[in-house]
């Protein structure tokens, strides 16, 4: 006989947890949910919000509900971190602050444990989005193991030079890993053998690293680096725009002199010219004005002042040392310059001069916190300009500079003793010239398709500027298309070699050089506007005033140059134009001055040459015409 056991009553299970629509009140919402109404919603559904929570906390994060909020078995579903719960037997809920969304409206933003996109720029709507994943360089905790060497600096250059760095070192990603610090670790400084590196804080490190997307560079410019047989060639993108082209070949080396250092010998001097002719070495004699002599006390008469003239301080024969300021253009020799000065990465060292200066293009607060640097750091008698490039360093980087500089000049007195004429100090390659000069955190990259090219930057950038180490990459796909070709930078130079230059709305420029200066003229074209002439005329001119300053830098056009716009009726859009093209001119290094509106409608303005340009670089003379451009009839004459 069996035993009957007593009816119990069955489980309810969970309770439900209600869900208030939009618009419907919570005492209707909670009825209608408890007897498992319309308004019940099936945790893990697609497309589901999930439970509501109570009044004055954020939309869209699931509520702590051990019962509720559990997961069936086999549905997987992306939430941010649960609220803690208050008690066990409280059932009030935490008030949390309303998350950022992105996407959809409607759609809560995923865990970055998820997979969702969690991006450190801003993002529509304006919220900035909050970095929850972590970075290479974040300081790792305490038994996390052996750093990785791409978190420091020294590991990556001992790497790239061959030298062993531990039994947990590995290959540093061609463009992943970055070279950046951690916390306490050195980073940042010259870490040339039998130097120590200098110690820099993350945020230092930080802002001068530039920004980033999705662990690449970004950055307003782009450098690429193609080398020939017979030249190489370095084109400057800002965005896809070329803006800047340089050539180097071999045989420049008579020519390109620009920062060489010479022991010269006077050859004559001419008092009405107020100048001296120096033999260098170089095919042409160099030019050294008066204005650009500095002499020494013992060599010239205690009664002489220092007005005196030229023919006073130098005479032939006698040996000077001297800078090359400008190369030879033509038929004129290279511009020279007694002031001899060297270029560090964040300091100029100008040997036996008082000179003390400090880049305009910095702050305030900067300058003066970098004259008080410069107090303890200069050394006695020389002087020190301290360049852009310098805003954020540490007194131990600017004193490391100085000294590094020092040296160099020790080093080149010492030559002094040779006979003139005499080369004692040359430049390195252009392509090291230029990243010294121009790059900075503004660069997403310098790519270059050469490996022994690369491998003289990778060198010099890891030594003077570790932190943008890894935005030097080599182009290894020269095979299936070349460099120039991939950036779209072959295109623009053939149009930069025309002599027609046509504007977006339709209307041109036509570019002629001459001996005396550069004339560019403005046409309409096709460009027929919609409204009246005056206007059609004055947004023309807008279009070209910022095609012609980019013509400028990228054919390098110097010397004086005019520019004749379209005539315009109103005062007031003439003033326009000329404030555009000044604005757009200021982003040229090149030192430019431009006069007002002449009385015939032109605007004159000068360029400092610094080279024959752009054309002539890719051309020379006509044999048959002798560079006129045309050819005469001999029957006729």
């Amino acid at each position: 006989m069996s035993e009957s056991l007593p009816d119990l009553p069955a489980d309810p299970g969970p309770r439900p947890v209600p869900v208030t629509p939009p618009g419907a009140d919570a005492g209707s919402t909670a009825s209608t949910a408890a007897d498992g109404g319309p308004n019940r919603r099936r945790r893990g559904s697609r497309g589901g919000r999930g439970p509501a929570r109570p009044a004055g906390s954020g939309a869209g994060i699931g509520v702590a509900n051990p019962v509720a909020n559990a997961a069936a078995p086999g549905s997987e579903r992306r939430s941010l971190p649960r609220a803690p719960t208050v008690g066990a037997d409280d059932d009030r809920l935490p008030d949390l602050p309303d998350p950022p969304r992105e996407g959809r409206p409607g759609t809560p933003r995923r865990s970055p444990s998820g997979g969702g996109r969690a991006g450190p720029g801003p993002r529509a709507g304006g919220t900035p989005r909050v970095p929850t994943t972590p970075k290479i360089g974040d300081t790792r905790p305490p038994g996390a193991g052996a750093a990785d060497p791409a978190d420091n600096p020294t590991a990556v250059v001992a790497a790239a030079n061959g030298a062993a760095v531990g039994p947990a070192t590995k290959r540093r990603r061609k463009r992943g890993g970055r070279g950046r610090g951690a916390a306490g670790a050195p980073a940042g400084g010259n870490v040339r053998e039998g130097e120590d590196p200098v110690e820099l804080d993350e945020e230092t490190l930080e802002r001068r690293r530039g920004r980033e997307r999705k662990g690449r560079p970004v950055g307003r410019y782009l450098m690429a680096v193609h080398v020939q047989p017979g030249a190489t060639q370095i084109a400057v993108l800002e965005g896809r725009s070329l803006i800047e082209h340089y050539v180097s070949r071999p045989a420049d080396d008579a020519s390109q002199i620009h920062g060489n250092i010479y022991l010269g010998k006077v050859q004559n001097v001419l008092p009405g010219m107020e100048a001296a002719f120096v033999d260098i070495g170089t095919p042409k004699n160099a030019v050294l004005y008066r204005g650009d002599v500095h002499s020494e006390h013992e060599d010239v008469d205690e009664k002489v002042s220092a007005s005196a003239r030229i023919e006073q301080i130098l005479r032939p024969g006698q040996t000077v040392l001297c800078q090359v300021t400008k190369n030879p253009i033509g038929t004129k020799g290279a511009r020279l310059t007694q002031e001899v000065s060297l270029a560090g990465r964040f300091v100029v060292l100008i040997p036996n001069s008082s000179t003390y200066g400090i880049s305009k293009r910095l702050a305030d607060d900067e300058r003066k916190r970098l004259r008080r640097i410069l107090d303890d750091v200069r050394p006695e008698g020389h002087g020190l300009i301290v360049r852009t490039a310098a805003e954020g360093a540490t007194p131990e980087e600017l004193r490391r500079d100085v000294a590094r500089l020092q040296k160099q000049w020790a080093h080149i007195a010492q030559l002094a003793s040779r006979p003139a004429p005499a080369l004692l100090y040359r430049e390195p390659t252009l392509a090291v010239r230029v990243i010294r000069e121009e790059f900075n955190k503004d660069y997403r990259g310098v790519i270059l398709d050469d490996p022994g090219l690369y491998a003289e930057v990778h060198d010099y950038v890891a030594a003077l500027i570790p932190e943008l180490l890894d935005r030097i990459e080599l182009y290894e796909e020269a095979d299936v298309l070349p460099l120039f070709e991939r950036q779209h930078i072959h295109e623009q130079l053939h149009k930069a070699l025309d002599r027609k230059v046509w504007l977006p709305s339709g209307g041109s420029l036509i570019i002629e050089r001459t001996e005396a200066l550069t004339v560019i003229d403005v046409n309409t074209g096709k460009n027929v506007g919609s409204s009246n002439l005056e206007e059609t005329v004055y947004r023309n001119n807008l279009e070209a005033a910022e095609e012609i300053a980019r013509q400028l830098r990228l054919r390098d056009i110097g010397g004086i140059i005019v520019i004749d716009f379209i005539d315009m009726e109103i005062r007031r859009n003439r003033d326009d134009v000329l404030r555009c093209f000044k604005e757009a001119l200021a982003r040229d290094k090149t030192r430019t001055q431009v006069f007002d509106i002449s009385e015939l409608g032109l605007v004159e303005m000068t360029r400092k040459r610094v080279s024959e340009g752009l054309v002539e670089a890719f051309s020379a003379t006509c044999p048959t015409c002798a560079g006129r451009g045309i050819i005469l009839d001999p029957t006729l004459l």
